[in-house]
Parts: structure tokens; sequence; C-alpha cells
């Protein structure tokens, strides 16, 4: 799929080339600094992306749910403290009524133990655990989002470079034409009209290499955007070494497994999007043991303690700490309550939990297919890469030939400048077609090791 998209892109310009780094530089402002590899930019990108540290944020927030659903186990304890003051009419303490004032001071202190609620809070703090495990898991899909689009955009520099490398090779070519046809009108072996024919090729290609040089300049732009670098200037990208892709250019042995489905087994048990999908239909089933804990009883131990200062006004009363001693008390308690009728709310908590389940096993088939679909892509866009690396080296081979015979043709004057023009033309087209298929081949073999969960390397 991204291949598609950089393969549309390169048909949409009618240009091929081919360039070396160091004629990039020449022209180039960005060339100062050191040129990052597709490994450092998707280590910076995952570092600093602001998506990715949304889902760091996610991850926290659920560690805090689990120890949340943990602490719920152990005892609270509360105090108070109470300060009331009657008029009128009221109880004395000789247990009369009297129009008197009165007023009363309280603390006490009180804890409280959840011995058995149904296995509620033990499925809680395990659904709270699958649910940290799948935010990690999210967390994961999100830096592999990142690198992917870190990928693809790398590519597209690459692929910028060596069409822009092909222009600037076009114009060597050119300019020495153009010299070459100039000394030989002066000698009077050639008209002014294939001089001037030649100039206007030379300027074509100038400005040929002009536009290059400026999508290099934009794909920089966007990919150093994607890193969240402030600025695009002293950035470049380094090229991966083609040297080694020559033992894989007779495709005798290919890199590419049998299968989609050799691919897929693969993924299923390492991808975060599936892992994250097992271990939410896992939360959901044990979301239904937390629901169905509304069906029993529950036994809690409550324990305190505490004090009281009485005073009426007009009786004599003992002093504030001497009260406060004497009316000192302690309980202890449990308490069983037992669910008879809750207006079948119960019963409907569990009903909505099992259609959790159902969705959440739908979005684990949803996202096993949606990676089969991605999987397969890549694996036919890998074997067609195969297959476009044997026609550009055949293709490079015939062009090459064809241009030096035709090279010869018309420097013994037995061709035409616009003959020779467009034999060279299509060598240079060969030769760029060449170099995209390869980097096409190890961007697709990437991806498929990717997905088998090796590091995305060109």
């Amino acid at each position: 799929m991204i291949m598609n998209k950089i393969t549309m892109f390169f048909k949409g310009k009618g240009l091929v080339m081919s360039v070396s780094l160091f004629h990039l530089f020449t022209f180039s402002p960005l060339s100062a600094q050191q040129s990052w590899t597709l490994s450092q930019c998707c280590d910076y990108a995952v570092e600093h992306n602001i998506a990715v540290k949304q889902y760091e944020n996610q991850c926290r927030q659920q560690e805090l749910q689990v120890s949340t659903a943990r602490n719920s186990r152990l005892p609270d304890l509360s105090a108070s403290a109470g300060q009331n003051f009657s008029f009128g009419r009221g109880l004395t303490a000789q247990n009369t009524y009297t129009n008197t004032n009165t007023s009363s001071t309280s603390f006490s202190l009180g804890t409280s133990i959840p011995l058995f609620t149904g296995f509620q809070i033990p499925n809680q703090i395990k659904m709270s655990r699958l649910n940290l495990e799948a935010a990690t898991q999210d967390l994961e899909k999100a830096k592999n989002d990142i690198r992917m689009q870190v990928a693809q955009a790398y590519v597209q520099i690459l692929y910028d470079m060596e069409i822009c490398d092909v222009a600037h090779r076009q114009i060597s070519i050119d300019s020495a034409q153009a010299e070459r046809l100039q000394a030989m009108l002066q000698a009077g072996k050639t008209s002014e009209a294939e001089v001037s024919q030649q100039q206007a090729t030379l300027a074509q290609s100038r400005l040929t290499a002009t536009q290059a040089e400026n999508n290099v300049r934009l794909s920089l732009l966007a990919l150093s955007q994607l890193l969240e670098l402030p600025s695009p200037e002293g950035f470049t990208v380094a090229r991966p070494n083609l040297d080694n892709i020559d033992h894989i250019e007779n495709l005798n042995h290919p890199e590419t497994p049998s299968s989609p489905e050799a691919i897929f087994a693969d993924a299923l048990a390492i991808k975060p999007e599936i892992q994250a999908q097992h271990l939410r239909v896992a939360a959901a089933e044990r979301n239904i043991e937390v629901a169905r804990a509304g069906y029993y009883p529950t036994l809690s131990f409550s324990a305190g303690l505490g004090s009281n200062y009485y005073k009426t006004s007009g009786f004599k009363a003992d002093g504030f700490g001497k009260q406060l001693e004497n009316n000192f008390s302690q309980y202890l308690g449990f308490n069983l309550s037992i669910p008879i009728f809750n207006r079948f709310q119960t019963r409907n908590s569990i009903r909505s939990a099992r259609l959790d389940l159902s969705n959440q096993q739908l979005q684990l088939d949803n996202s096993k297919k949606a990676l089969y679909k991605e999987i397969q892509q890549v694996y036919y866009n890998a074997v067609a890469a195969d297959q476009k690396l044997t026609s550009s080296l055949q293709a490079r081979k015939s062009s090459s030939d064809a241009f030096r015979l035709m090279q010869a043709k018309y420097e013994n004057g037995k061709a035409t400048i616009t003959e020779f023009n467009e034999a060279k033309n299509n060598y240079l087209k060969t030769e760029s077609d060449l170099t995209q298929a390869r980097y096409e081949r190890l961007y697709q073999q990437a991806l498929i090791k990717f997905y088998r969960g090796k590091a995305l390397e060109l």
C-alpha cells in the first residue's frame, strides 16, 4: 500500500534517475550535519511524538486503576468530631424535661474491613491488570504506527534523492554534449540549429534538476515535522548500502516467505494490536464476574471508639476531661448483607457485561482480519518488487548496450542528436528504475520482517 503510493508519485513525475549523496550535498544547504539513519529517525520520533506521550499517560492512568482496585482490600479509617447546642425544652441528665440550654461534644474513630464481597474485589484487581496490559500494548501499537510513518517518509526522501541525482547526471551529460557540439560548430562540422537544440535540452535538464532539489527539501521537511524537529535545517538522511543486495538480485534464494499465512501466523503472536484485543476479551470476561458478585452476600467487619462531653445550663457537670474519660466506649461489629431483590440491577449488569464481551470478541476478529489484509498487501508488494528488480536488471543491461552503440553511431555521424538524446534518456531512466527497484525491494522485505517481529530497518 505504501509502495503503491510511492510508485504513483514517481509515475506522476515522468522522470527517473540516480545520484550519489555527494552530488546532493553539493547543492543542498542541509548537508553540513551528520545523516540520520532510519533507526535513529524511528527512535527519535517514538521519544518525541505527542500521540505516543498521550498513550503513555493512558498507561499511567491504568496503573492508578490497578492501585485503586488493590487498595480496596485495605481497611478504611475515619475520625469525626461534633459539637451540638440545644435551646428550649429538652432532656436533662436526670432524664427529665425542662426548659434549659444544653451542649454536647462528641469524638469518634472508626474502621471497617471488607471480609467477603462475592469475589468482586479480586476480579476487579485482575480486570484492572488486564486493562493495564492492554493499554501497554496500545502504546506499542502507537510506537509501531509512528515507525511506519517515519519509514514511509524516509523512503520517499531516498526516492527523491535518486530523482535529483539523475537530474544532475543528465546535466553533466548534456553539458558535455553542448561543449562538444560548440567545438564542432567552430570547426564547421555541425549546424547552429543542432547546437541550439542541445542548449535547449541542457536548459530543460537544469530546470528539472531545480525541481528535483526542491522535492528533496520538501520531503526532508515532511520527515523533520514528523520527528517534531524545530527546523529542517541541518537535517538529512543516510542512504542504505545497496552493495549487499547484489546477492539478492539473482533471486535464487528469495527472502519472501512462502505465503501470507506464514507471516500472519508469526504476526498473531507478537503484534501489539492483537495482543491488546486478547487482553480486552479477558478483561471483559472478568467484568462478568464482577457483575455476578451482586448475587452474593457481603460481609464486613467494623470497629471503633468514641467519647462525649455533655453540659446542661443550671446543672453541675463533671469537667471536660473527666467526662471524656468516663464516657469512653469501644465497639466491634460484623455486618452481613444478603441481596434478595434489587430491581433486576444485577441481572442487567451481567447481561450488559456479556454484550461487552461479545463486542470485544468481534473487535478481536476484526483486528485479525485487518492485520491479515495488511500482510497480504505487503506480501504481494514484495513479490512484485522481486519481479520488478529482475525486470529492471534486464532493462538496464539492454539500455546500457543500446546507449553505447548509439553514442558510437552519433560520434561517427550516423545518428541524429534526437536519437542520441532518446537513447541517453532511456538509459538514465532504466538506471533510476533499477535503483528504485532495489530500494523498493529492501523496503518491502523490511516490512515483512517488521510484521514478523524484527526491527524496522533498511
